[in-house]
């Protein structure tokens, strides 16, 4: 019986060994890892290098030498110097030339500074909310290289075209819940003033999060402007919604039946605490939210309606505003309570919207205020596009959404299947 070796595991041993004969090398001539003139610095040019000699050879028909490249009407003609800048830092490497300068090379194309890696490292930082003259000290810090701030903006500005793509891209037919919401970003237009940035999550009927697009205001946040939005989304594909997560915004239920007649709005649970919570003082929060939560955890609105009525002679008296709000907001807080306790799960909890906007925030608040709305827009889509990076939060998602899609297909009969058709 012959044994065979795995010629993956020799090519990974084979590279172990070269990596340790390198290390031991460079520790003996006394070499930096990182640096200038560092082992990284040396292995990436030669790299490079390498690449750009074997695409020379291909463009010119023969190698480097060889007696068949006489008289073919054009040769290499030397090397001239350029610096990129890489992952590891700036890499000074020689590219090869032609006596047509026909020569075209891909690896680093002609006039590229920068290894597409660096984009994605501005992109990145650009995401966690960093100025560009935050990004290019970073570079300055870490990397010792220059990048200017034109440079950068340049560099995210390549995203515009992509966003513009995710902003109209296709939908599915039908999701079991949306949540919409909208956060405020100061932009500066002759004045810095507050605009509203309006966000849509959809949950698909296989359990995915789908942030469906994000528009900008022009001025406080409205029931006309939603309406707009809600349409464009319809527009895009979405024929049905079962229930629409919002706040208690003024004409808002109106606008979501206009768009989707048979959609159900629920007021979002968390907004109606947090709004609670601005009319009273600190001290009483805990308080108020031990004497809430049977409200809606009712088994049902007459259930809820006895806890309500209980809460507000506590605190109606010292609050008649608390009383109030949730009084006008009654309509829209019920509808969850007459579905299953699956289904309540995933429309109380606003952790859909709320840890996407907890990011979106994040990245503001790092800004300050943004020159254009298209910037605050651009900041915004790079966040959305850093979010869940590992693909852990999704598989998170799904596995949550399993039990309520069950729940979802028995109460929506007819308009939800697993398939989305």
């Amino acid at each position: 019986m012959t044994e065979t070796l795995d010629p993956m595991a020799a090519t990974e041993v084979d590279q172990k060994q070269l990596a340790e004969q390198l290390l031991a090398q460079a520790k003996e001539q006394g070499v930096d890892l990182m640096g200038p003139d560092g082992l990284l610095n040396q292995l990436t040019k030669n790299v490079l290098e390498t690449a750009l000699d074997a695409e020379m050879t291909e463009h010119l028909g023969y190698e480097k030498h060889d007696a068949a490249g006489r008289g073919s009407g054009n040769s290499r003609n030397g090397t001239r110097t350029k610096t990129v800048l890489t992952e590891i830092g700036p890499v000074e490497i020689d590219v090869p030339r032609d006596t047509d300068s026909s020569f075209a090379p891909q690896i680093v194309k002609k006039r590229q500074r920068r290894l597409t890696g660096i984009d994605e490292i501005v992109l990145s930082l650009t995401a966690k909310g960093l100025t560009t003259g935050e990004v290019s000290a970073h570079f300055q810090d870490i990397y010792g290289a220059t990048v200017s701030k034109d440079t950068i903006s340049r560099i995210t500005d390549k995203v515009v075209g992509e966003m513009t793509d995710w902003q109209n891209r296709p939908l599915d037919r039908v999701y079991p819940v949306i949540f919409i919401d909208a956060i405020h970003v100061k932009v500066r237009d002759g004045q810095v003033t507050n605009r509203p940035m309006y966000v849509a999550i959809g949950v698909t009927v296989n359990g995915e999060r789908d942030i469906l697009g994000v528009w900008a205001g022009d001025g406080g946040e409205g029931a006309k402007f939603w309406l707009s939005v809600l349409t464009e989304i319809k527009n895009r594909g979405v024929a049905d919604v079962c229930i629409v997560v919002c706040d208690g915004l003024k004409g808002l239920p109106d606008a979501i039946n206009t768009v989707w007649e048979l959609a159900v709005v629920q007021t979002c649970i968390i907004h109606l605490i947090r709004n609670t919570f601005r009319f009273a003082v600190r001290q009483y929060w805990d308080e108020m939210a031990r004497d809430l939560r049977p409200v809606y955890t009712a088994p049902s609105e007459s259930a809820a309606k006895e806890r309500f009525d209980e809460f507000a002679g506590k605190w109606g008296a010292r609050y008649p505003a608390i009383v109030r709000m949730w009084g006008n907001a009654w309509t829209e807080f019920v509808p969850f309570l007459d579905y299953d306790v699956e289904i309540r799960r995933v429309i109380c909890s606003t952790n859909a919207i709320e840890s996407v906007n907890a990011r979106y925030r994040r990245a503001i608040r790092a800004r300050g205020h943004f020159p254009t709305e298209q910037a605050a827009l651009k900041c915004l889509y790079l966040a959305t596009r850093a979010l869940d990076p590992t693909g852990k939060g999704k598989a998170r998602w799904v596995m949550r959404w399993k039990p309520a899609l069950n729940a979802f297909a028995i109460t929506f009969e007819g308009r939800i299947t697993p398939n989305g058709d």
